[in-house]
């Protein structure tokens, strides 16, 4: 019998999101726009406790989130999502400075490509990861929600443009 994966949509000051979630936790966390594949079940309910955190974090009532995630990638990949899940709420990092965080110092394209891939938008964080020279870098929700988000969180100064 395939794994179940439940998902609904919810609206947020960033746009729709889809939320995605297996029985060991949340799989995605995505901006409108993508395709539901098929045999995903949508579920309100499924979804409900992961829609209500999000909640709070847009209202500025939570900075940080203790949900149960399901991650899936290749074992770098991982690496580089739960080095994401480290970066302190209102800070942010470099590309360089996960790559050393992970223990991979020279693979910072790598690990620009991995976040790229982070199929769990927001709750790992990949929109607190900035150029070395400060400036903002691509984000597949679009450079405009990641500085709606740097911005929620404070970590936006006058040298990130």
């Amino acid at each position: 019998m395939p794994e179940a994966i439940y998902y609904s949509r919810i609206s947020s000051p960033v746009g729709s999101l889809l939320l995605a979630v297996s029985e060991r936790g949340l799989v995605a966390l995505q901006f409108s726009g993508r395709r539901i594949p098929a045999g995903w079940v949508e579920s309100e309910e499924k979804i409900a406790p992961f829609a209500r955190q999000l909640e709070e974090y847009f209202a500025g009532r939570r900075r940080q989130f203790n949900l149960p995630l399901d991650l899936r990638g290749t074992d770098f990949q991982k690496r580089c999502w739960r080095a994401l899940l480290k970066i302190p709420y209102g800070e942010t990092r470099s590309y360089a400075d996960i790559a050393r965080a992970i223990g991979k110092p020279s693979a910072v394209r790598a690990v620009g490509l991995a976040n790229g891939q982070n199929p769990i938008a927001i709750i790992v964080p990949c929109h607190r990861v900035i150029g070395s020279d400060g400036s903002l870098t691509g984000y597949g929700g679009g450079l405009e929600n990641k500085r709606r988000l740097l911005e929620l969180e404070g970590a936006l100064s006058g040298s990130l443009t």
